[in-house]
């Protein structure tokens, strides 16, 4: 994990939307590709989104921040 990378817990703001949570990063299609998955901040789980640019999410607040400071 590179330290300017969102990671699992992180709160980031996706570059074309709102601010989200990183749920997880996971293994997709031929290659693998990796995806993070994302959540958004105040609706819950059901709409959940993904990206395979992780260039595009601005990390907000660490995990470790998020769990200190709720």
């Amino acid at each position: 994990m590179s330290g300017s990378r969102a990671w699992a817990g992180d709160q980031v703001k996706v570059a074309a939307g709102p601010g989200a949570i990183v749920t997880g990063v996971r293994e997709k299609g031929p290659g693998p590709v990796p995806v993070w998955m994302l959540r958004p901040l105040y609706s819950g789980t059901l709409h959940q989104g993904e990206t395979d640019a992780p260039g595009t999410l601005t990390v907000i607040r660490r995990r470790a921040e998020r769990i200190a400071d709720p």
